[in-house]
């Protein structure tokens, strides 16, 4: 199956962070990083971001 792109806001609206906390996340390498299709145009695999989302329900259960 292929991998879908999500753009900022369907991830703002899976994960719940706000585009500052995303973007800074990045930064300290705690969130998936972007793949830049343009110069104005940024999104993010959907299987990455599943899998961010499913490592923070796991950690939060340990």
């Amino acid at each position: 199956m292929a991998d879908r792109f999500l753009r900022i806001k369907e991830v703002r609206e899976r994960t719940g962070l706000s585009t500052t906390t995303i973007y800074d996340r990045m930064k300290e390498g705690a969130f998936p990083k972007q793949i830049k299709l343009g110069e104005r145009v940024a999104v993010w695999l959907e299987s990455e971001i599943d899998a961010w989302i499913e490592a923070a329900s796991q950690a939060r259960a340990a």
